[in-house]
């Protein structure tokens, strides 16, 4: 399986946006409960709205075969907002390339820690790549409290 990354386009909105949910309501169901992914990734989330966060994030898609399989997103102080992967593809590379174009776009911008909030099905993950839980996280997305760990792992200097 060949994984292309390229940068997110106007047409990538919808494509992203199934990712997301699917990512959500499959994988993560899994250490959340209905109640939670329910509020994660509402019925009612706003395409357009959707659309205009994504294209203001910087962020890169994730290609297998021509069809969006992953995105994730990495700003200049070196936060990491999201990082999905279709559950089609899990385990099979597209998480590692977009966890690898993060961190090298999060050092080529000047940062040298890259921080996220992993999800409980993110975290083994992102401590398997050299992450390190910093805090449990208890925020409240839609009135539901979630647990999740803000993670970071240093990619430049002595850290």
């Amino acid at each position: 399986m060949t994984v292309r990354l390229r940068p997110y386009g106007p047409a990538d909105a919808a494509p992203t946006l199934e990712v997301f949910r699917r990512a959500v309501r499959l994988t993560a169901a899994a250490d959340y409960g209905p109640e939670q992914v329910a509020a994660w990734a509402p019925e009612d989330l706003d395409p357009a709205a959707w659309a205009v966060r994504r294209a203001e994030r910087n962020t890169v898609v994730a290609e297998v075969d021509g069809r969006v399989v992953g995105f994730t997103d990495v700003d200049a102080t070196g936060y990491l907002d999201m990082m999905y992967v279709d559950p089609a593809v899990g385990g099979r590379g597209v998480g590692r390339a977009l966890l690898a174009w993060a961190l090298e776009e999060a050092s080529r911008a000047g940062a040298e820690v890259v921080r996220t909030h992993a999800s409980i099905t993110a975290r083994p993950f992102f401590e398997a790549h050299g992450f390190r839980v910093d805090a449990v996280r208890h925020p409240v997305r839609n009135g539901v409290v979630f647990e999740n760990f803000a993670m970071s792992r240093v990619v430049r200097g002595s850290g």
